[in-house]
């Protein structure tokens, strides 16, 4: 399998930064929250807040997930297509794919008109512009991610090999070549 090109690393780090920060902010929210409620003080803007964290950690992480090339796919079954099929297929899957991004980013950017102005219920002071710019942010993330990815796996899928077996490949090497030493 050939080294991934410098931006894309880049962008996973990005992502993969981001991501844990996420996860352990949503964590803390959470342990204090579950602690206030043991003391009986329970915070007011914890659902809220929680909900919004858990959003953008999804958005982050299915960009993450784009990047990596981890997200549920049917190679095996494009695979298994003669040459000219796997080409038609992985164009049209790529053309929606991208499609359906832009037309989430774009009503994204709608949804942040509408409610403009608007704030939390609980915590007055945060815009709901915060809040529900992750869906064409999270939107934007993953046509870059895909972007990145595009090039290598359209090589992969023309050679007809999945990326299920090319990791197996890989491990399988990397496992003789550490027995070897």
């Amino acid at each position: 399998m050939r080294e991934r090109p410098t931006v894309l690393r880049l962008f996973v780090r990005l992502l993969s930064g981001i991501t844990i920060v996420q996860l352990v902010a949503l964590a803390i929210v959470v342990l204090y929250a579950v602690a206030a409620r043991t003391l009986g003080h329970s915070p007011s803007w914890y659902d809220e807040v929680a909900s919004v964290m858990l959003a953008w950690l999804t958005f982050v992480g299915a960009a993450l997930a784009t990047a990596r090339n981890a997200h549920l796919n049917f190679e095996l079954l494009l695979m298994r297509l003669p040459a000219a099929a796997r080409w038609l297929v992985f164009v049209a899957g790529e053309a929606v794919f991208h499609g359906t991004f832009i037309v989430i980013a774009w009503a994204g950017w709608r949804i942040l008109e509408i409610f403009g102005g608007e704030t939390l219920v609980s915590l007055t002071w945060v815009p709901l512009e915060i809040v529900h710019a992750i869906v064409p942010v999270g939107a934007a993330l993953v046509i870059i991610a895909r972007l990145l990815v595009s090039a290598d796996n359209w090589r992969r899928v023309m050679a007809g090999i999945d990326l299920d077996s090319a990791e197996i490949d890989a491990e399988i090497a990397r496992a003789r070549e550490q027995l070897s030493r």
